[in-house]
């Protein structure tokens, strides 16, 4: 038997069919079948109906829309003779397919399209997996990733950078067979299968060209076992059972021989917690130390991690160490320190010598000499270098504000950071001001920004007045509200958002009617202090509310000027959600409707509401008139949530329903 064996596949012929050609068509022939008048008429209706623009009133590509017809035939053409006739009674190692004469893009994107349209099946798939495939996600589809499924992309589709298989129930030992023959993965994402250490560390000796790893929702995998990510010492660690006989062999050189993937994102939230409480923070220290080239980490202790570096505290985690058979950490950040120290003496250039150390020493010295004057200059390093020593990261998620101070000192590069507050109650000012003080390290380059609170959303005005300036992406969970919250000037403190997303708790006692009457005169007075937002694309408002409670207390009526001006100034809103608004809203949304064009800095007239696509109004008082003016307003709209408004009745619903596209939700 040869070592190498190359196999290609011909599609076995039926005895009457030998003088055909196995290829099956790109496209449909016109003599393939006989239809009659009816079928006739309703396949010309079908394709009629078949929209010709995308969704910004463009004409589509000539390549979009014949991606289109190869998925509508999809089914009826080539997936039903393959899975008719071959796909339970052969196993192919490859497939001399009409979609090999596909450019690997083309497939990628006919794939994606299925996906979305959820028509990809198995025999689709089987077809699809083509040798110049490049990326392959089944996130919308897990339940065709099985272990036949994962044979067959190992052999036809060896050249794959990015694999998407979030979801997918497979066995531990499939995923990691399934990565050992993927060698020149660029991305992978695991989140939510039964990922456990043995695949990663299968990942950290095969992937060596990995860049992003996404294993959130892996509940068999604890903290500790994301460790030999780092490679080296931390992968063949005595703790290790995957190293088989080998795992207590003390060669130097060994754990030298295996580099980290050069990992830039690593996500890894809500995984199993770990043996003691200080786990996922030892963790995280080591990754951090070992991974040089991480930008983006999303980890539990992240935060107490960058704390612990910064602070020098190697002693707290002793324990971690010894237990999991690893290095000390210490020892790990004088390697790390002296890399970078390396690379900015000499240019990035780095030593070859297998240990990591900074310089090499002469011929002439001895051993012990060269081992002392080695840990001379380590522990200079050690006690020079740490006000210089920082981190790439940019993107972390998982921090703590008690210890961001010491993430700001540490990762200046941030630009979009989320995390909890947890105070046992109210944020207090040095609290308040020590938060902004952290955020002000990063004024001016902070873009995104999510925080979890459960004080009042006021608590955090002097932190947004910080860093909004710059943000385009703000997230505020669990915060509580009142009638006399600053939302206005909350909101305001970030004139660049695209994003705004805020999920409160309803204020407890309603506001007093001499307000809300002053707060009316002064909308019918003057508009033009209006909060407006030119940049948003999407703008969530929802609030919580008992299970039981058929309509929200109408408590902050000052809430309707500032959904006025933010509804009426910003143009370019395509998602909308305002659930269970403590304010009326109906109101509000036909006075926007009313609102006469305006026009922007290139006097292009801009239509309030125009470009909305997906509205959610649940528990809200809007009426079936508003909705039927915000649709004929809108002609993009594809879906509005009106489930609970008490206003609008199933069969207001059907009859405005029967009289628009769009898709509409009531219970």
């Amino acid at each position: 038997m040869p070592l190498f064996t190359l196999l290609i596949f011909i599609i076995p012929l039926k005895p009457e069919t030998t003088h055909q050609s196995p290829v099956m068509p790109l496209f449909r022939a016109t003599g393939d079948r006989q239809e009659t008048k009816s079928q006739s008429k309703k396949r010309r209706y079908r394709t009629k109906s078949c929209s010709m623009l995308d969704e910004e009133g463009s004409v589509l590509s000539l390549t979009h829309l014949c991606l289109l017809s190869l998925a509508d035939n999809m089914k009826d053409v080539w997936a039903k003779d393959y899975a008719d006739n071959y796909l339970d009674q052969y196993s192919f190692r490859h497939i001399m397919g009409p979609f090999n004469l596909l450019p690997g893009e083309l497939v990628e994107e006919l794939t994606l399209l299925l996906c979305n349209r959820k028509q990809l099946s198995r025999a689709a798939l089987h077809l699809l997996l083509v040798p110049q495939l490049r990326a392959l996600s089944l996130e919308k589809c897990p339940g065709l990733a099985t272990s036949a499924l994962c044979f067959h992309i190992t052999a036809r589709c060896q050249s794959l950078w990015s694999l998407d298989l979030s979801g997918a129930q497979l066995p531990s030992k499939t995923l990691s067979e399934t990565l050992s023959c993927l060698p020149v993965l660029h991305s992978l994402c695991l989140a939510g299968t039964p990922c456990d250490g043995h695949v990663i560390r299968t990942i950290a000796q095969r992937c060596h060209f990995l860049r992003h790893l996404d294993v959130s929702r892996c509940h068999s995998l604890s903290p500790a076992a994301l460790v030999p990510l780092g490679g080296g010492a931390l992968l063949y660690s005595t703790d290790c059972p995957s190293s088989g006989s080998n795992s207590t062999s003390k060669s130097p050189t060994k754990p030298a021989d295996v580099s980290p993937p050069p990992l830039s994102s690593l996500l890894a939230l809500d995984i199993a917690f770990g043996e003691e409480e200080g786990d996922s923070a030892a963790a995280a220290a080591f990754l951090l130390l070992s991974l040089p080239y991480l930008e983006r980490v999303a980890m539990e202790g992240v935060s107490q991690a960058c704390h612990l570096i910064r602070q020098r505290e190697f002693s707290h985690i002793y324990e971690f160490s010894d237990r999991k058979g690893l290095p000390c950490l210490e020892e790990v950040w004088r390697k790390r320190l002296g890399i970078d120290k390396c690379s900015d003496k000499r240019g990035g250039k780095k030593d070859e010598d297998e240990d990591g150390l900074l310089w090499k020493g002469s011929a002439s010295e001895s051993e012990e000499d060269l081992n002392e004057d080695e840990g001379k200059r380590a522990q200079d390093l050690l006690q020079s270098g740490d006000d210089h020593f920082v981190l790439r990261l940019k993107d972390v998620q998982g921090l703590s504000c008690d210890t961001l101070n010491s993430v700001s000192q540490l990762c200046p590069d941030i630009h979009s950071i989320s995390g909890n507050i947890d105070n046992d109650g109210l944020l207090g000012v040095n609290q308040g001001s020590s938060l902004a003080l952290s955020l002000q390290k990063w004024s001016g380059q902070l873009r995104s920004l999510s925080l979890n609170y459960q004080g009042s959303v006021q608590d955090l005005l002097p932190a947004l007045q910080v860093s909004g300036s710059s943000l385009v992406f703000l997230n505020l969970e669990g915060v509580k509200t009142s009638p006399h919250t600053p939302l206005q000037d909350i909101i305001g403190a970030c004139p660049k958002l695209r994003d705004l997303i805020i999920s409160a708790e309803p204020p407890n006692t309603p506001q007093q009617e001499e307000e809300e009457e002053e707060e009316d005169v002064g909308v019918q007075q003057d508009d033009q202090d209006l909060l407006r937002l030119p940049n948003l694309h999407s703008l969530t408002l929802n609030f919580s509310y008992e299970h039981g409670q058929m309509k929200p207390v109408m408590s902050w009526m000052s809430l309707k000027k500032v959904l006025k001006g933010l509804l009426s100034g910003s143009s370019l809103l395509e998602k909308l959600s305002l659930v269970s608004l403590p304010c009326p809203l109906n109101c509000v949304v036909q006075d926007v409707l009313r609102t006469n064009l305006y026009a922007d800095s290139a006097n292009l007239p801009l239509v309030p509401l125009g470009r909305l696509r997906h509205i959610n109004f649940q528990r809200t008082d809007v009426k079936i008139e508003t909705i039927d003016s915000l649709m004929q307003q809108s002609k993009r709209v594809k879906c509005i949530d009106v489930s609970h408004c008490w206003k609008i009745s199933r069969k207001e619903c059907l009859n405005c329903a029967s009289k628009s596209k769009a898709q509409l939700i009531w219970s």
